[in-house]
């Protein structure tokens, strides 16, 4: 069952001093099942960003729609949770305040808000650190608070904006092994942006391929593995995958580097 469908979109933007609009996605055409975790990936200022503000009911498309569930994004709704590359936590809150916030805003009481933000604290691997205040965890565990914040409101679509880019290598495998953990436990619909393309492998059951600007979907690879049992990237499938994923990338790579170096001449 498809759960988000992204129909013809096309996004623009008028840029100061510039006689044409700056044209970010052309014709995007992708659909999400319901309870699927998509990654997407392509070069930088393809317009990745672009399309999960779009998902997500932060802007508009030009032209095109977006549906959830049939029914057509026009705003910002609560059945989507995002997390983004910043951690975005409130200092002055705890742990377990920084979760319990989107519940505040929903009117849940306060007994149940509590109930609810340990839950999902666990659910990431954070029991016992309720009462922390961000400047007193990791970066690591800043982002599991930011991704137990988002589910604990119950979304249907988890939008996650390269939330592990910041980090060093050692924790961004072992939170990748955690998100999927999350994602077993909840059956969340997500749609995961990265740069990283063993990220993309490891993450997506599909990887959706974003051409150079104008972005637009240059295919969408199955992802499957006999077992996520032991260690994935040792599986040869792993590497073929990655070969292939990036077979796709490697020319959009080169044409976005000659798109930054045309802007940087024209600026000099």
């Amino acid at each position: 069952m498809t759960k988000i469908s992204i129909r013809n979109v096309t996004k623009t933007f008028q840029v100061r001093d510039a006689g044409q609009p700056f044209t970010a996605l052309s014709g995007i055409d992708l659909d999400v099942r319901e309870g699927e975790f998509l990654t997407l990936v392509g070069p930088s200022g393809c317009g990745k960003s672009t399309l999960l503000d779009l998902i997500a009911g932060l802007t508009t498309p030009t032209s095109g729609e977006i549906l959830i569930d049939g029914a057509r994004v026009t705003g910002p709704g609560l059945d989507r949770g995002i997390v983004f590359q910043q951690y975005a936590l409130f200092p002055w809150r705890t742990a377990q305040s920084n979760v319990e916030f989107g519940l505040e805003a929903k009117g849940v009481p306060r007994k149940e808000r509590a109930r609810r933000a340990r839950e999902h604290l666990a659910l990431v691997g954070l029991a016992g650190f309720e009462e922390r205040y961000p400047h007193e965890l990791s970066g690591g565990m800043r982002q599991r608070v930011a991704i137990a914040r988002s589910l604990a409101f119950d979304p249907d679509v988890l939008l996650m904006d390269e939330p592990f880019a910041a980090l060093d290598a050692q924790t961004r495998e072992s939170l990748q092994e955690e998100l999927v953990h999350v994602w077993e436990q909840t059956g969340k619909t997500v749609v995961f942006i990265t740069h990283g393309i063993d990220e993309a492998v490891y993450l997506g059951q599909r990887v959706a391929v974003m051409t150079s600007r104008p972005g637009r979907i240059k295919e969408v690879i199955d992802v499957r593995f006999s077992s996520r049992e032991g260690d994935l990237r040792a599986d040869p499938a792993f590497g073929e995958y990655r070969h292939r994923v990036w077979g796709l990338l490697r020319e959009e790579v080169a044409a976005a580097q000659v798109q930054e170096r045309k802007v940087a001449t024209t600026r000099g």
